[in-house]
């Protein structure tokens, strides 16, 4: 087999296969002989029949076959051997001539390639960036503990209506004169917070109610942006809801008042494990310990997001074979239209481009991704989902056990990788170049993140 490859703009690249009758012959031979063994065709007996007539049978379509997995391996092992950048996949050339495989040998195959621009980025001491650090304020702690309390609350019985307490009771439609409507919609244990009624005319109703209390109101009234809230609370349709002016009667039931959990050593106990934290100043410390460390993400999250702009400034724009790119990309996405490639191509060559430097510098700093840094980037995402709910003692070993399964999201693989790539080339490299810290709120940092 006769391999060669064109590179004259380096940025694309033309290789060309030519196969000879040797290439394949032999194993295409055998692959007959071992169908011929097998076959089973009429008037002859099994493993009998002539070579000739399975030639013409199978032959061509054996040979074609032969042909499609030879070129495939010695493209990508050519392509390996001589360390060709290739961007996508190889694509058969628009120079490519049909070739009829009735006919003997050569054959020859030719296919273009985008080839990775080449280019240096290279970070040293010289190099200024500047590393927010976010300072934990006593509201942001405030506001976490609020979050604390909340969760571990609970609902308590009460006579009396006040703001923010949930109601349960008995709804009836009425007549116009106020009686109860024989056959009207009727709802028992309907749930109701009066908080979230938007009219006040309507709301007011609920002012010092008591227990046992009927309450005459109107649904349409209450909710009048959306029939959502009508037919939820009635449990009707759509359509129903459309034409119902009627008011409703609403027996109280009871009354279930909301209220915060107190900040004793229970709540410590349920949020950090039993006797981790003993008292009001070592829960706030520790909050604000967490939330530093959670914070600390977001700066290093800011860092890589400077690190790629002033990369990219510094590498250029790089030139692509943008033509062959967008064939790869509509190769990739045979079941849209030429105008997602169009609408989306800039941003595949930004991203490219990223990846290309991404790739460079990872290579500069030799850091390199075990499976335990894989891991560990799944455990910090499990670690976050289970603070999410509130629950920050997890046991290790719970932990270890909810990675285990997600690991086996095979399509999740690849999100884990790149944040572990993520994470220790923004450690690399914060060691690098020189960094200038600033301290900043929370406030401040969110403002530094919308800016563009």
């Amino acid at each position: 087999m006769n391999i060669s490859f064109e590179n004259a703009d380096k940025i694309r690249g033309l290789l060309t296969l030519t196969v000879e009758e040797a290439d394949y012959k032999d194993k295409v031979e055998k692959t007959l002989k071992d169908y011929r063994k097998k076959a089973n065709l009429p008037g002859f007996r099994p493993g009998q029949a002539p070579m000739g007539l399975i030639k013409r049978q199978i032959g061509t379509s054996v040979k074609a076959d032969e042909i499609n997995r030879l070129v495939g391996e010695q493209l990508y092992n050519y392509i390996k051997e001589n360390n060709i950048a290739v961007l996508g996949e190889p694509l058969p050339s628009e120079k490519q001539q049909p070739q009829d495989l009735e006919q003997p040998a050569p054959y020859t195959f030719v296919f273009d390639m985008a080839i990775a621009p080449e280019f240096k980025v290279e970070l040293t001491e010289k190099d200024k960036l500047n590393y927010y650090e976010i300072t934990v304020d006593d509201k942001m702690v405030d506001e976490q503990v609020n979050v604390f309390t909340s969760r571990a609350g609970e609902y308590e019985k009460s006579e009396n209506y006040q703001e923010g307490d949930l109601i349960k009771g008995d709804l009836r439609e009425l007549n116009e004169d106020g009686s109860t409507k024989e056959g009207g919609i009727t709802v028992e244990d309907a749930i109701i917070m009066p908080q979230y009624i938007k009219v006040d005319d309507q709301k007011k109703l609920f002012d010092g109610a008591k227990l046992g209390d009927i309450i005459t109101f109107n649904p349409k009234k209450a909710y009048p942006e959306s029939n959502t809230e009508v037919t939820s609370l009635l449990k009707i349709s759509k359509e129903e809801a459309e034409g119902l002016t009627a008011d409703f009667s609403y027996q109280i039931k009871e009354i279930s008042r909301f209220n915060k959990a107190k900040i004793d050593q229970a709540l410590f106990d349920t949020i950090y494990g039993k006797g981790e934290v003993t008292s009001e100043e070592d829960f706030r410390k520790r909050i604000a310990e967490g939330m530093s460390k959670d914070l600390a993400q977001n700066s290093d999250y800011k860092f890589l997001v400077d690190l790629r702009a002033y990369c990219e400034k510094k590498v250029g724009k790089l030139p692509f074979a943008e033509d062959l790119l967008k064939r790869v990309m509509q190769t990739k996405n045979k079941d849209k239209g030429a105008d997602f490639v169009e609408k989306n191509f800039e941003n595949s060559i930004k991203e490219l481009q990223w990846h290309l430097i991404k790739e460079q510098l990872v290579a500069t700093t030799g850091i390199k991704v075990e499976d335990a840094d894989v891991r560990k980037a799944a455990k910090e995402q499990a670690r976050m989902l289970f603070a999410q709910y509130g629950m920050n003692n997890v046991t290790e070993e719970v932990l270890d056990n909810y990675v285990t399964e997600m690991m086996k999201q095979e399509e999740r693989i690849h999100e884990w990788v790149d944040q572990a790539v993520d994470h220790k080339l923004t450690e690399a490299l914060k060691n690098v170049v020189k960094l200038t810290k600033k301290k900043v709120s929370f406030e401040e940092f969110k403002k530094l993140m919308e800016e563009k």
